[in-house]
């Protein structure tokens, strides 16, 4: 049966290890040591490294890994990202040996151009696009792209779970309350995200429904969201207009 572990890394990366039968596969390591410790306590050997984008902690282990398994890196190619061995664009499948699982590859550019997503039914690795009622910083191309990007993870089966490579899912909720202060969705959120970092438990997967229900980001079309921002002085309604104003005042709140 395929497990998915949240590796905690750095200062609120989860590292995610699937692993089946003795094999597993690493996805976005920011660092070596916990992925060998846990490979070395659970008897595990590591087949290949996933890669959803070049920000250095996504990648600052992966050197390390290699160096003790020389397996491949499956990503998008960039001359900024020297680990990535086996480039991946849009549309290509990735099967996995030992896993019975096959990936789709989109490209979701916005928070940086080669930011990729890994899709199989039921979940998907989505880096630093998409955050427990958050979404990531426009650092490289348009906040339409941006935009998209979230547009098409939100296409996705509302049941897929999401694979967010932070713990960011309670440091994001104020800013959703703010947008939405009588959305009683956040609201219930907020106390069960309290709830499971009491428990040392983290927020991420969760579910494209909740995010539907609970992210800002990709509620443009909200009225109460909407009429927050026009109390901001938003005039323009329009969903990349409404989304623009979203990330920039989330930048400053």
């Amino acid at each position: 049966m395929l497990t998915i572990t949240a590796i905690p890394a750095l200062q609120d990366n989860y590292i995610w290890l699937l692993r089946h039968e003795g094999h597993a596969v690493a996805v976005d390591p920011g660092e070596a040591w916990p992925v060998l410790e846990f490979l070395r306590q659970n008897d595990l050997r590591l087949d290949a490294i996933l890669c959803t984008h070049r920000h250095h902690d996504h990648v600052d282990g992966i050197d390390e890994l290699r160096g003790v398994y020389n397996v491949p890196v499956y990503g998008r190619s960039h001359p900024k990202n020297p680990h990535v061995t086996h480039d991946l664009r849009e549309g290509d499948r990735l099967s996995l040996a030992g896993f019975d699982l096959v990936f789709d590859i989109i490209e979701l550019p916005g928070h940086l151009d080669d930011h990729i997503a890994f899709v199989a039914p039921g979940m998907v690795f989505c880096g630093d696009i998409l955050f427990g009622a958050g979404c990531g910083k426009n650092f490289e191309g348009t906040s339409a792209q941006l935009h998209h990007s979230l547009q098409r993870l939100a296409a996705l089966p509302e049941q897929t779970l999401a694979y967010s490579a932070h713990e960011y899912t309670g440091y994001n909720l104020p800013f959703a309350l703010a947008c939405e202060p009588d959305n009683p969705d956040i609201q219930r959120r907020i106390a069960d995200t309290r709830a499971l970092r009491a428990g040392n438990q983290p927020s991420v997967p969760f579910t494209i429904a909740l995010e539907k229900a609970t992210n800002p980001f990709l509620r443009c079309n909200n009225p109460e969201l909407i009429r927050t921002l026009q109390a901001r002085g938003l005039a323009d309604t329009s969903e990349l207009a409404v989304f623009t104003a979203l990330r920039e005042w989330r930048d400053r709140f």
